[in-house]
């Protein structure tokens, strides 16, 4: 990891999300009755899960309403769900007061031009792997994974590894046991 982003990644105590083309694929399914379904990516939950247990803070931020983002957001346990957001800044602002946060202790991750003055104004802005190329331009780090397949979790990762929490982790699950035999052969 880059000693810039390691060091932007250490101030984080807050996570947003926007939810299409981040938090799933970007697609939206609808059934005969009108009934919207989405895909969430069950890894990117338990990486939310996993910031959470660390105290650090998740909260979603998207333009649409839905209802099955407010049944994600409640089986993830994220209690800050703003949906309908037309002007994701001025919200983002409202966020910042609400946590006594300044924009540098602040995550955000985007797909699309609408994301745009909230990547510009956090301490750490990251574009999907599949999102657009304008956004592409506008942020610090840019996901190897798409939208819905990875991305949230990679960032999560990335979080808890720059401020010292993985090893912890690790250990948790009996996974740096592994490693550190592996590396020691």
């Amino acid at each position: 990891m880059k000693k810039d982003i390691k060091e932007r990644l250490k101030k984080i105590n807050l996570l947003i999300l926007d939810v299409d083309g981040v938090m799933t694929d970007g697609r939206i399914i609808m059934d005969n009755e009108g009934r919207e379904l989405k895909n969430f990516d069950v890894r990117d939950g338990h990486g939310i899960k996993l910031l959470q247990r660390y105290n650090i803070k998740v909260a979603i931020l998207t333009g649409r309403n839905s209802k099955v983002v407010e049944h994600r957001a409640r089986d993830l346990e994220i209690e800050e769900v703003y949906q309908g957001a037309f002007n994701k800044k001025e919200i983002f602002e409202k966020i910042l007061k609400k946590h006594n946060l300044t924009a540098e202790n602040v995550a955000y991750i985007g797909d699309d031009i609408v994301d745009v003055p909230v990547l510009r104004a956090v301490g750490f802005s990251v574009a999907v792997a599949d999102a657009l190329a304008v956004v592409k331009k506008q942020v610090h780090f840019i996901s190897a994974f798409r939208g819905g397949r990875g991305a949230v979790r990679e960032i999560c990762e990335m979080i808890l590894q720059a401020q010292g929490k993985w090893p912890e982790i690790g250990a948790k699950y009996g996974i740096l046991d592994k490693v550190n035999k592996k590396k020691k052969s």
